[in-house]
């Protein structure tokens, strides 16, 4: 499988915090990795660090394709309506109306499309967070509690979704403190590392 994602040998220093050193893994095509642990132990920082909104304190992380990032911010401008929100992702990202179509569709969003995101609820700003990143195209997921605020229905709009994507060779890193209930993924104890 071809490789899109890796760490070699990777430390994150957050504030005087050593979080974890000499990490290595590999992300390759339709692979999926839940990272798990208590608070402050990386979770959030590896997500970042394969970004590339962080720099790793020692060792390399190399990137294959383009990423899409969801994080604590929905990174949707709350004066727009949720459709217009989506759009401006979708012309930074060069794709058109049809991947937001999509994506929409797929995290049940089309009732919402006209509601300002600022009045969305935080489980609705979440999958519309997860519909700018399906839209979006790009190979690599990097999923940081992406289920908080998400009722079951949209959960398994969620978990389908990152079904979707695997199967068309897409990869993911989640990070999560509970289990997606993902078939086939493995998993790093963030907590064991520190």
């Amino acid at each position: 499988m071809a490789e899109l994602l890796r760490f070699d040998r990777v430390a994150c220093i957050r504030g005087d915090r050593l979080l974890f050193e000499g990490l290595s893994l590999v992300l390759a095509r339709g692979e999926a990795l839940w990272l798990r642990g208590p608070n402050g132990a990386g979770k959030s920082s590896l997500i970042r660090l394969a970004a590339g909104l962080l720099r790793p304190a020692a060792g390399t992380v190399t990137r294959r394709e383009r990423c899409a990032l969801i994080d604590e911010a929905a990174a949707l401008d709350p004066e727009l309506p949720l459709r217009r929100a989506l759009d401006f992702w979708a012309r930074i990202d060069t794709v058109d109306g049809h991947a937001v179509d999509r994506a929409i569709e797929a995290m049940a969003l089309a009732p919402l499309s006209d509601v300002p995101v600022a009045m969305l609820s935080t489980g609705q700003r979440k999958r519309g967070a997860m519909a700018r990143v399906i839209a979006s195209g790009a190979p690599i997921w990097l999923l940081d509690e992406p289920a908080n605020g998400m009722d079951e229905r949209a959960r398994g709009l969620l978990v389908a979704a990152i079904a979707a994507h695997r199967a068309n060779g897409g990869a993911v890193l989640l990070a999560s403190h509970f289990s997606l209930g993902l078939p086939d993924v493995a998993q790093l104890d963030m907590g064991a590392l520190a």
